[in-house]
């Protein structure tokens, strides 16, 4: 793995910095599995036991929906930092940092790393790694959006992890945080998973009384406002005038579960509506469908279409962030405008009537995917930068990782420009 190549050449620093294994602590504040734990996940699954030795602390809640798919060496401590008066919360995550040696903190979201960074920071913790993941749509009010909290919490922190070039811009133009330590790093997923052409099992059609015949649309992410799943049922009467038996399956939990379950009875599109809460196994479910819709109003760089290009099915996303470096319109899916039921029914309906188009689309989507997302490609690249975090944290220097890909642009059909994007 990479980290070997860079022992030899750090061996000096790092004698006298820490001994292997390093010891990171992982930290999430919220209580729901999404996209920003896959990410975790990945990385717990993946890093290189030999350098690093990975602890995760996060909300009880939290801690029981990762478990399943804990690697059995991770240590975790059920821990949830909601508010600057909980002095209990805060003197335990202290503790967790002493005890274990943590040399490394890296907190995924900001309302993490605002509690997380400055205890790591008071207790000395040589290197503090913040994932933001997505862009904070939902900040309102003028302290607020003008993110002076963020500034002032980025003073500490180590290095930043942009998960697109779309999300580094926003870290960097919108938010004002130091360029210099912010590095993109792509979201990956372990892509063996998912084999193109394979059927889906007949008793998963039979079991949501989805016929043999019948096109499925998928939505996978959590019952969020962000996840714009009211766009997509808002578009499903207009699909269903040409496509009558049309069904959506709509995987994953979250707070508008009963809104979005009442608004389906209000569209009169409760025959065509399923709702399959959380799923483990997402590869087993996009070999049901025939497109996967992403209809967010934001996202960093979405797991969800890498994984369904990764299975060769199309998506139709809308066009925002990070989601146009996976979801290429016209040469890996189609890309509409966010909050416009019109255009998201238009495009669906296009890829529903046209199967040579969903094949193209779907096999050139996971050419591109194989190319530019693999975890294993996210994992070396993270390993790389915990090592350079913690040189210029010893050496006292903040001169920035050189080890991101370069932006991402144009069409993954032509291979001869792929190959100079990574």
């Amino acid at each position: 793995m990479a980290v070997s190549g860079h022992v030899g050449a750090r061996s000096g620093w790092q004698a006298k910095m820490t001994q292997f294994p390093i010891p990171i602590l992982y930290f999430s504040n919220e209580p729901t599995r999404g996209g920003a734990e896959e990410h975790l996940l990945t990385l717990l699954r993946g890093l290189d036991r030999t350098y690093f030795q990975p602890l995760v602390a996060c909300p009880s809640e939290l801690a029981e929906k990762l478990r399943p798919d804990l690697p059995s060496d991770v240590e975790v401590f059920p821990i949830s930092l909601r508010k600057l008066s909980d002095a209990g919360a805060m003197l335990r995550f202290a503790w967790i940092l002493r005890k274990r040696s943590v040399k490394i903190l890296h907190s995924h979201l900001f309302y993490a790393s605002l509690f997380a960074s400055p205890i790591a920071w008071m207790c000395g913790v040589p290197a503090i790694i913040e994932t933001p993941h997505v862009r904070e749509d939902w900040r309102r009010g003028w302290l607020k959006s003008k993110f002076v909290v963020d500034r002032v919490v980025g003073r500490i922190v180590t290095r930043y992890v942009a998960v697109s070039h779309a999300n580094k811009r926003y870290l960097a133009e919108e938010k004002a945080l130091a360029k210099e330590k912010i590095t993109v790093i792509h979201n990956g997923s372990d892509l063996r998973r998912f084999h193109p052409g394979q059927t889906p099992s007949s008793n998963l059609r039979q079991s949501l009384g989805i016929g043999t015949k019948d096109p499925v649309l998928m939505v996978i992410g959590r019952l969020e406002p962000q996840k714009g799943h009211k766009i997509l049922f808002e578009a499903i009467p207009s699909v269903r005038s040409e496509f009558s038996s049309v069904r959506l399956v709509c995987v994953g939990t979250g707070s508008l579960h009963n809104e979005l379950l009442n608004l389906v009875r209000e569209l009169g599109i409760e025959d065509a509506v399923r709702f399959v809460g959380f799923q483990a196994d997402v590869a087993e479910w996009l070999n049901l469908a025939d497109v996967t819709v992403l209809p967010s109003f934001y996202e960093g760089l979405p797991l969800v279409a890498i994984e369904s290009l990764a299975a060769a099915k199309p998506v139709v996303a809308t066009a925002v962030d990070g989601s146009g470096e996976v979801v290429v319109d016209g040469e890996t899916g189609l890309t509409v405008p966010p909050g416009n039921p019109q255009a998201l029914a238009a495009a669906v309906c296009r890829l529903l009537r046209d199967a040579e188009l969903r094949k193209k689309l779907g096999r050139q989507g996971r050419e591109w995917v194989c190319k530019h997302f693999d975890e294993r490609e996210q994992i070396k690249q993270t390993q790389d930068l915990y090592l350079a975090a913690l040189e210029c944290a010893t050496q006292g220097v903040g001169r920035p990782v050189q080890s991101e890909r370069r932006e991402t642009k144009g069409s993954p059909a032509r291979s001869s420009e792929m190959d100079g994007r990574r």
